[in-house]
């Protein structure tokens, strides 16, 4: 479980510096990072 959330945060993170050019697209970036940690979470109960 700890390692899937360290990829997801890795793979979050490459993507945010890949991906937004502007501060509301690192929003949003972080935003999808953060619902996919939840989701994991979710789907590991």
């Amino acid at each position: 479980m700890t390692r899937l959330i360290a990829l997801l945060l890795i793979a979050g993170s490459a993507a945010a510096l890949a991906g937004c050019n502007t501060m509301a697209g690192a929003g949003e970036d972080i935003s999808k990072g953060g619902n996919a940690i939840t989701n994991s979470a979710e789907k590991a109960k």
